[in-house]
């Protein structure tokens, strides 16, 4: 309420931003510009514009062609063709198969990329000419086309070791221009300048778009604010149903967190629908595993985890822990994540939980959970496309660095599973198993100025439309 009062006192002149930039403010930016590092959000959501992949995915899941189209030659060979005309790096000089080889090989090579381990099963990249390239694995994969997203790098540069974290060079719609107290970017088509500026502080992000000194917003809002946007006759509002999957992470060699049965007990302790009624925007849904329903693999018959604290806390007595069970959670400092913490600290206590919330700055918090330093912790994945996020996720194979397993969960019955690519028996047994415990899909909106087009909410929140969002200049027109 406070909140709305300080917006609702806010000064009411605008300050227009600069006609040449359009300013895209974010909760958090980017941590890194190099597409074989990259694991935020943040990140990955700014390299989809920088650079180029060689595969995209449609509507449904399924791999597609972007950069190139491919071909089958046998269950352990692929040929890649690149399409002809094709877009030049942004130093100007030609994208062709040595580029992609180098950036795959690169991949094979790197120790701390967490995407390495993904590529492991590339025996040898062949370059046929400019244009074409074989990918050779070491056993067949039916599914390797799908793992082919990663950002193509120019080999010169990969060859000088540039910095493509801080300053990258892709062939992407939108190139790098600096990054100081911005990231400013600019698209090739027609030089139109996109700033990305972080602004932690939701308040503050709303107050500066109301006064037009940014010109765009998406997500990280608490929904009442969201309610007052649309109030606001300067700023328009678009929805969209949410695909990206918000979950509790465990540290599954915790001795109390490895009980199934106090991992179940945390599971119903969570009243997830109050959640989504009081403190969630639109469209937001509960989740019962990380891809959504409409995911060509998803099993749409595993239930969610209902709220039933008298049953949580009957589990933790039968796991034999002592009440009130203790539990650390982090989480960033966030506001609307914090507010969660707070919800299901104050649900679990019936529960018998005492949950301890430890928000810190986004660095540090993402720093522990990539390092494995928490016991519980709040995240979501964003973009996931493929079925093979329950390897990276859980496989045994895929501990850190060997992907992102940073509970470090282990179980045999699951490894089979993921092994012959059973995805829905593997759903149900991550379902009963729990080391994630479920949260929703939450609803996707952007905010924007009456004067910007030509963008939309995206159900996994990228920002593709960075692309094609534009000022309108007859709106321009009419204000004078």
């Amino acid at each position: 309420m406070a909140l709305l009062c300080l917006l609702l006192s806010a000064c009411t002149q605008h300050h227009q931003s600069d006609q040449h930039d359009i300013v895209f403010a974010v909760a958090q930016a980017p941590l890194n510009l190099d597409p074989r590092y990259a694991t935020d959000a943040a990140s990955e959501r700014i390299n989809r514009l920088i650079y180029q992949r060689l595969v995209e995915f449609d509507a449904h899941s399924k791999p597609v062609a972007s950069l190139a189209t491919w071909l089958e030659v046998n269950s352990s060979q692929y040929r890649f063709t690149l399409n002809k005309p094709r877009a030049l790096f942004h130093n100007q000089t030609a994208l062709n198969a040595n580029d992609v080889k180098a950036t795959y090989d690169s991949l094979t090579k790197l120790k701390d990329s967490p995407h390495t381990a993904e590529f492991a099963n590339i025996q040898q990249i062949d370059v046929l000419n400019n244009d074409t390239l074989v990918f050779q694995l070491k056993q067949p994969d039916k599914h390797f086309p799908d793992k082919l997203i990663v950002g193509i790098l120019p080999a010169d540069l990969l060859a000088k070791h540039q910095d493509f974290s801080h300053q990258p060079v892709g062939s992407g719609g939108l190139k790098f221009v600096s990054w100081q107290n911005k990231l400013m970017l600019q698209r090739v088509k027609d030089g139109q300048k996109i700033s990305v500026l972080e602004v932690k502080d939701p308040t503050v992000r709303v107050l500066k778009l109301l006064h037009g000194e940014v010109d765009l917003l998406q997500g990280e809002l608490p929904p009442e604010i969201v309610k007052y946007l649309q109030t606001q006759s300067a700023i328009k509002l678009k929805t969209s149903v949410g695909a990206n999957f918000s979950y509790l992470g465990l540290n599954m060699q915790d001795p109390v967190l490895q009980k199934l049965k106090v991992r179940q007990a945390i599971a119903h302790a969570i009243d997830r629908n109050a959640i989504i009624t009081k403190v969630m925007v639109a469209n937001t849904r509960v989740a019962s595993a990380i891809l959504p329903p409409e995911h060509y693999t998803n099993d749409a018959s595993l239930p969610p985890y209902d709220y039933n604290p008298a049953l949580a806390k009957r589990l933790l007595i039968e796991a034999g822990v002592s009440l009130p069970l203790k539990l650390i959670y982090k989480t960033s400092t966030d506001a609307q994540r914090v507010r969660f913490a707070t919800i299901m600290q104050a649900q679990m206590q019936p529960a018998g939980i005492d949950l301890e919330i430890r928000s810190l700055d986004w660095g540090t918090f993402f720093e522990d959970v990539k390092q494995g330093n928490f016991q519980l912790y709040g995240l979501t994945w964003v973009g996931i496309k493929t079925p093979d996020i329950y390897s990276k996720a859980f496989g045994t194979n895929s501990i850190p660095p060997n992907g992102f397993n940073r509970g470090k969960y282990a179980d045999v019955t699951l490894d089979q599973l993921l092994e012959k690519e059973d995805w829905v028996q593997a759903t149900k047994r991550i379902h009963q198993q729990l080391p994630y415990i479920p949260l929703w899909y939450e609803g996707q909106f952007a905010a924007m100025r009456k004067d910007i087009v030509n963008y939309y909410a995206k159900p996994d929140g990228n920002w593709d439309d960075l692309a094609t969002v534009v000022r309108s200049v007859t709106m321009q027109v009419n204000k004078h």
